[in-house]
């Protein structure tokens, strides 16, 4: 006599449930999943300036050892080194801009009271906005213009590099226009005060 394979739950094989269900620890792990998701594009700018940090300093250090101990260079290394850096640090300085971590002169608006303060530090979102988005632009018309300049060693496009810049300011744009909308916001549902 044919038997059917049976259905069992991944989880729990004291409970039976519809197919049509879905086990709560699997859920759970799609929850767990999501939530690891969330955290690495919460900190994306972080963990890619980490990278390139990292493999700025790692490539460093090789060619440092190559070149003394086995009197011999990596000729590419210098170059991809600087690349990274350059990476790391556009890509650290959103990151800085996203977490309000960069060096501000906010004397003018801690010395305003009242409305005024909520009308300056509204003016502020709005300047940021509008220089983030025009460095973001000539940063546009900069990556078009590198684009047929070769690098002097790997004799790849300079794309490679100089779109670190683009990203990186059109990641400020972005943050600073979600700073303007949130304080404005925030200022029409308190009514002016903060």
């Amino acid at each position: 006599m044919y038997r059917p394979y049976k259905r069992v739950p991944v989880c729990s094989s004291s409970e039976t449930r519809a197919w049509s269900e879905v086990p709560s620890c699997v859920s759970l792990f799609a929850d767990i999943r999501m939530e690891k998701v969330k955290k690495f594009f919460n900190y994306f700018e972080e963990i890619c300036a980490g990278t390139f940090l990292i493999a700025t300093t790692v490539l460093v250090i090789v060619n440092v050892f190559t070149r003394y101990f086995l009197k011999t260079a990596i000729y590419w290394s210098e170059e991809v080194a600087t690349g990274c850096f350059v990476w790391s640090v556009f890509l650290g300085a959103a990151a800085a801009y996203k977490r309000k971590v960069h060096v501000s002169v906010d004397m003018i608006v801690n010395l305003a009271k009242g409305k005024a303060r909520v009308c300056i530090a509204l003016v502020m979102d709005l300047l940021l906005v509008l220089v983030n988005g025009y460095i973001a632009y000539m940063a546009m018309r900069y990556v078009k213009v590198s684009r047929v300049k070769p690098t002097p060693v790997l004799g790849i496009s300079s794309v490679c590099i100089s779109a670190s810049i683009l990203i990186a300011f059109t990641l400020m744009t972005i943050y600073s226009v979600k700073f303007f909308v949130r304080d404005f916001v925030k200022i029409t549902k308190s009514g002016g005060t903060r």
